[in-house]
């Protein structure tokens, strides 16, 4: 089973730059989009759905909020639109397909790079508070998941790099959100106290693998990288993992797919 992760900054211009091209020479399984910005029922209207697959998206309240979605060769037994938490299903980051054998969700977490200290809303909550709530909820979503007997893979853009060899040294030297101390500590409790798998990092060790080259960050002008694209993998999917890359030649937006093989039979 291939699975393909990737944060478009809108599916329009990602298919206007060769997205679809790009797509059909992969021979993925399951595609996972974060960040389409638009409404669900354009995907359809505007047929933005690669040939062979079936399309699974919810949106946000605002376009801009990103909304995320999921395209399959093969139909799944159940979608999951959202994890059960009002403020996040209401900006549509969250969406999951079960299957016979794994259930495969796509997440998008919020982005406060460069609007740390922003104020949104009536309550005085900045844009890196809202982040952080979160989150915490996706982190106790995270909990209950792994739990299950259930093997889950969640393709997730969380805005935030995990060690020092994920983030360029302008990261290390400047308080952006995506390396800030409390964030790469919520890592720390996901993979080293949950026991989640961070599944790319299983099978590649070497530093400068970045997904993301924000402009806020002097984009890929200097290489001013950040790895914030996961495959989190329940543990028991740990030992199928047969492959995985970031395909960083590849441009639809500011971030690159990652592309994970893994020895499940996904079929029926």
């Amino acid at each position: 089973m291939r699975v393909v992760s990737i944060s478009v900054n809108g599916l329009a211009q990602a298919v206007e730059k060769g997205f679809f091209d790009w797509l059909a020479e992969q021979d993925a399984d399951v595609v996972c989009v974060q960040d389409h910005r638009m409404r669900a029922y354009e995907i359809e209207d505007y047929n933005l759905i690669p040939e062979g697959y079936e399309a699974y998206f919810i949106d946000g309240e605002k376009n801009e909020d990103g909304g995320v979605g999921i395209y399959t060769r093969h139909f799944p037994k159940a979608i999951m639109y959202g994890f059960a938490n009002e403020q996040a299903d209401r900006e549509g980051r969250f969406i999951q397909a079960d299957f016979d054998k794994v259930s495969v969700a796509c997440v998008l977490a919020p982005c406060a790079l460069g609007r740390e200290e922003e104020l949104i809303g009536e309550d005085d909550l900045t844009v890196l508070d809202h982040k952080d709530d979160f989150m915490e909820s996706f982190g106790l979503h995270m909990q209950k998941t792994l739990r299950k007997r259930r093997q889950f893979i969640f393709c997730a853009n969380l805005q935030t790099a995990h060690h020092v060899t994920d983030a360029s040294p302008l990261y290390h030297k400047l308080d952006f959100s995506g390396f800030l101390p409390h964030e790469r500590a919520w890592l720390d409790r996901l993979f080293d106290e949950m026991g989640c798998i961070d599944g790319f990092r299983e099978i590649n060790k070497q530093s400068h693998q970045f997904t993301w080259w924000p402009e806020q960050a002097e984009g890929s002008r200097k290489n001013a990288g950040i790895r914030v694209d996961y495959h989190l993998l329940t543990p028991g999917i740990r030992k199928t993992i047969e492959d995985g890359w970031i395909d960083d030649s590849t441009r639809f937006s500011d971030h690159a797919p990652v592309i994970m093989d893994y020895d499940i039979e996904i079929g029926f």
